[in-house]
């Protein structure tokens, strides 16, 4: 009987790293948007925003970036800027394998999935206030828009002229749902949402 309750013991202590998941935390929404509308300063400072966030719940070792896409001349993917995955959320949840279940029709996301960097749940629709308006200035396959019509608030520098392209957090169309009316804050309230944005660990 000692040898057997041995062997057990052993074998839960000595886990194999091959058989060790790692469902730390890798993906966010944030908790709450910058305050100044769409202006993130550019793709720099809204990664600094995530990684901002990522340290006060222990994950600021790992490089964070927004989900977000970019127009113009060196457009930017916001599916070619978040790394390889999987990613978790805070609650050890997964959100996706790779990029490309994360932006196929297998991938459904929902309040579960899109919580906040301490796991917190963040309104969608049937709250007040509703919050699921995600900034992505993204297509439904995570690609950038053509250049010509605004989708990203110039580039996440404006809160004011201009519009973006959000997703809803709680629903299918995660990634692109629905244009903004503008680009302040109140603007993005005035749709549903408060300027927040996805972030995942690109590690």
């Amino acid at each position: 009987m000692r040898k057997y309750l041995f062997i057990l013991i052993t074998s839960m202590l000595f886990v194999s790293p091959l058989s060790a998941q790692d469902n730390s935390l890798g993906f966010f929404v944030t908790s709450n948007g910058v305050g100044n509308g769409a202006d993130l300063g550019g793709l720099s400072g809204a990664d600094a925003y995530c990684k901002m966030l990522a340290e006060k719940v222990g994950a600021g070792d790992r490089e964070w970036r927004a989900y977000l896409s970019t127009q113009g001349p060196n457009a930017v993917n916001a599916r070619d800027r978040i790394g390889d995955g999987p990613w978790y959320n805070a609650n050890g949840r997964l959100v996706g394998r790779d990029v490309d279940e994360l932006h196929s029709y297998l991938t459904r996301m929902s309040m579960r999935e899109a919580v906040a960097e301490n796991g917190a749940i963040i309104p969608g629709g049937g709250y007040a206030p509703n919050r699921h308006d995600i900034l992505t200035g993204s297509q439904q396959d995570g690609t950038a828009y053509p250049a010509g019509e605004d989708m990203t608030c110039n580039n996440w520098t404006s809160s004011d002229q201009g519009k973006a392209r959000v997703g809803h957090h709680d629903r299918a169309a995660w990634g692109s749902a629905h244009d903004s009316r503008g680009c302040s804050q109140d603007a993005l309230r005035s749709s549903g949402g408060d300027g927040l944005f996805y972030c995942f660990a690109a590690d």
